[in-house]
């Protein structure tokens, strides 16, 4: 998902996130079905990188189209970023705990079903809402800002870094650069 091989030139932002949602959900269902403790580590290490990039990129662009277009795009957008606040923490333990205990697997059909809660809440009612407000051109501008941005984002959760646009665009290139550096130095699978 860091690259742009789910999303060519004109892709809209909404295309782009809702293939990144059903490859977070296939990653997570094959770290269900993988019997080898590291092949899980593996694939745990890549999801968690990928929804780190994902929820970045909302955060720095599509959070603030929706509090300006939305009827309600406000507090769609605290509900939002609580969930994502939420998936944090236990990307957190589950950096923490070997993939070889029952609570590796524990942690990951938790995160599972926040993930599932969250996509459906912006695949049911937060997508169409998007669809119906903001031009299908500006959708597709989005999508270029979304596909940068996951670029640059952290691939590591940062439990007390803010949920902020200003944040994401300013602090979030620099922890990404240095997430990425650390995950090279360690090995760690990012995908």
């Amino acid at each position: 998902m860091t690259d742009t091989h789910a999303a060519g030139p004109g892709t809209d932002v909404i295309d782009i996130l809702t293939a990144d949602h059903r490859e977070m959900l296939d990653l997570l269902g094959r770290i269900e079905r993988t019997p080898d403790a590291a092949q899980r580590r593996d694939l745990a290490d890549t999801v968690i990188a990928e929804v780190m990039r994902h929820a970045v990129a909302e955060e720095m662009h599509v959070y603030p189209v929706m509090e300006k277009h939305l009827p309600d795009g406000a507090e769609e957008v605290a509900h939002d970023k609580k969930e994502h606040d939420e998936l944090v923490q236990v990307m957190k333990q589950v950096e923490g705990v070997d993939a070889s205990e029952p609570a590796f697997m524990e942690l990951i059909r938790e995160m599972q079903a926040q993930l599932r809660h969250h996509i459906e809440d912006e695949e049911s009612d937060q997508f169409p809402k998007l669809r119906a407000h903001i031009p299908a051109e500006d959708l597709v501008e989005l999508g270029e800002k979304v596909q940068k941005a996951k670029k640059v984002a952290p691939t590591r959760p940062h439990p007390h870094a803010p949920h902020s646009e200003l944040f994401h665009k300013t602090i979030g290139p620099g922890v990404g650069m240095v997430d990425r550096l650390r995950d090279k130095l360690t090995g760690r699978s990012t995908g």
